[in-house]
């Protein structure tokens, strides 16, 4: 039977609790969001935190879904059911409700939160991606206030972030624009499954030429964006050979290895071929008024 080792625990009552109780316990401190990550990690001794602070009181306070000032803003306490039930995400970043429809099963789904999968850093994990193909920045609060961080600034590294010892996520901004659209593919194992490889794709258009697109990977290497795609997309009219020699640059940018779910010559096929795919639909969606 595995166990956790000992710790000492303590509900949040609000955002500015759970800072004291930071600041207060120190670097030992964890948050507790919707614990699908952490505990099994404490579970195998991965992880030994001496004191957890519970934030799932905060869901109220953090578990919101709006627009205001040209931004869908997402609280870091918001469920993965709500991301995947909401009008708002499905009009405006249908991205983010194609990866929740392939994100585990409906028991994490209900508890799970996007601040929890976000500071993780898991690199197989999906919604890294899918916010940085949106651009996507984050907020980060802590005793001297919030700092507004993007993807590439606010993940460091595989299970590494920028969030110091007494701060924490309180939101995800993702901006909105005219004539856009996203989307996310992804081949697991057995449905819910981390992904074997995975893609999205987020396009703009105008005057018939893409403005500006955000590619990301999943669980095919450190990086999560790829530069090189999105440069190649850029001011290039939507065509199935734009799209195809975008794919070939992200499949070459990605760095993935060898493990039992597959080798590093199917995963960057899987690389190329899923890119190809989201840029498609994205870019379809684009053109209907989709998301």
């Amino acid at each position: 039977m595995q166990v956790p080792a000992p710790f000492e625990y303590e509900r949040a009552t609000s955002v500015q609790h759970a800072l004291e109780l930071l600041r207060a316990r120190g670097p030992d401190a964890r948050l507790l969001a919707g614990g699908h990550s952490l505990l099994p990690m404490m579970k195998l001794r991965l992880a030994a935190p001496e004191f957890l602070i519970d934030i799932d009181p905060l869901a109220g306070e953090l578990g919101y879904i709006r627009e205001q000032d040209g931004e869908l803003r997402v609280g870091a306490m918001t469920r993965h059911r709500a991301l995947l039930e909401s009008d708002a995400v499905a009009r405006h970043a249908t991205i983010i409700t194609d990866a929740e429809r392939v994100i585990a099963d409906p028991v994490v789904r209900n508890r799970g939160t996007i601040g929890g999968a976000l500071c993780q850093a898991d690199p197989a994990e999906d919604l890294s991606a899918v916010c940085a193909a949106l651009e996507a920045t984050v907020v980060v609060r802590g005793a001297d206030g919030d700092r507004v961080l993007t993807m590439p600034e606010f993940h460091r590294g595989p299970y590494e972030t920028a969030v110091g010892d007494a701060e924490m996520l309180i939101e995800v901004r993702i901006p909105l624009h005219p004539v856009a659209g996203s989307a996310y593919e992804k081949v697991e194992r057995r449905v819910g499954d981390w992904a074997v490889a995975a893609a999205g794709a987020a396009v703009r258009l105008h005057a018939g030429v893409i403005t500006r697109a955000g590619i990301a990977l999943t669980a095919v290497g450190a990086g999560v964006t790829s530069g090189a795609a999105e440069q190649a997309l850029a001011g290039q009219p939507p065509s199935e050979a734009t799209f195809a020699a975008a794919a070939e640059l992200a499949a070459r940018d990605c760095s993935p290895t060898t493990d039992q779910r597959g080798s590093v010559e199917y995963k960057r096929h899987l690389a190329r071929e899923l890119t190809l795919r989201a840029l498609r639909t994205a870019t379809a969606r684009a053109l209907r008024g989709d998301a």
